[in-house]
């Protein structure tokens, strides 16, 4: 099993014209992707990398039966697409974009949920479920099947920690890339419930930053689960009010401190690393442990 994608989802591109669009096709069928329709408006009857392009993704459903989308579309008009395609009746939205302005967000976060909509992102690396289904943009290599489920904000620590994990022989189920801004559609209580039912995860690597209280309130769900957790946050040398990368990570008013975020964590039972090399040895030892 995987969460939330597997080999069965049928994906369709929207901005597939586009140099980001077209490129990342390419790896995600490499990958095993089934991607089976892309949009561009007034570019319908195209194909890019053997895929047929159409105007709208209402035409693209009906067509191939697509279920799930990833948004490759300019900021000033990626809710635009987004909601188009919550209501052409995609069921799992990728939105890669960066620089969304947040009130968009907020809008485009709540109307996924009134839909039941499973989003993912905005500004995320996507998601990938191993050997079987990547929607997104990671490099292809750092995935191969195994039973470590990660969740984490930021993507350039997800993929060297994957890397790691792979390199230990530790092979992943399911990586969701939640997003790096104020705004987004999945949270890491949501994530973990999913991870904690899903039998092909034997244990978890929870990859969270300063800012926010996303990983205090996931600490307070790890307590209860029966898999063992491994965390890594980032920002430990991070100034107060300085932002670091992500629109998220940022402390304030005294919250979201990487001390804070540890202690939580620790007080949950998870193991956390000080350094991302050392995330695949603890995830050995809990295994082993169990």
């Amino acid at each position: 099993m995987a969460i939330i994608i597997d080999e069965n989802t049928r994906v369709v591109v929207q901005n597939i014209t586009g140099r980001q669009g077209s490129f990342h096709t390419g790896q995600m069928l490499a990958f095993g992707t089934r991607v089976v329709a892309g949009v561009a408006p007034g570019k319908g009857g195209q194909t890019v990398e053997g895929v047929r392009v159409f105007d709208t993704v209402d035409q693209a459903v009906r067509a191939t039966g697509a279920d799930a989308s990833v948004v490759f579309i300019p900021a000033y008009q990626a809710g635009d697409g987004a909601f188009e395609a919550i209501d052409a009746g995609i069921r799992v939205l990728v939105v890669i974009t960066e620089h969304i302005p947040v009130a968009d967000e907020i809008e485009l976060v709540t109307y996924a949920r009134q839909k039941g909509v499973t989003l993912v992102g905005p500004n995320t690396f996507g998601i990938v479920s191993s050997g079987k289904c990547k929607i997104g943009i990671p490099s292809n290599h750092f995935f191969v099947p195994g039973p470590v489920g990660v969740v984490a904000r930021s993507g350039t620590l997800t993929y060297e920690i994957a890397a790691n994990l792979a390199a230990a022989g530790l092979g992943q189920s399911t990586v969701v890339g939640l997003g790096g801004d104020r705004a987004v559609g999945l949270s890491f209580v949501e994530v973990l419930t999913l991870f904690e039912d899903d039998p092909e995860t034997k244990a978890v690597v929870l990859i969270g930053e300063i800012g926010g209280n996303a990983e205090e309130e996931a600490a307070g769900y790890i307590a209860g689960m029966s898999k063992p957790v491994v965390a890594y946050i980032a920002g430990k040398s991070a100034p107060p009010g300085k932002r670091m990368g992500h629109a998220g990570a940022i402390i304030e008013r005294g919250r979201g401190t990487f001390a804070g975020k540890v202690e939580a964590l620790l007080a949950s039972g998870a193991r956390v690393a000080s350094l991302p090399h050392e995330v695949p040895a603890l995830i050995g030892n809990v295994l082993q442990e169990r």
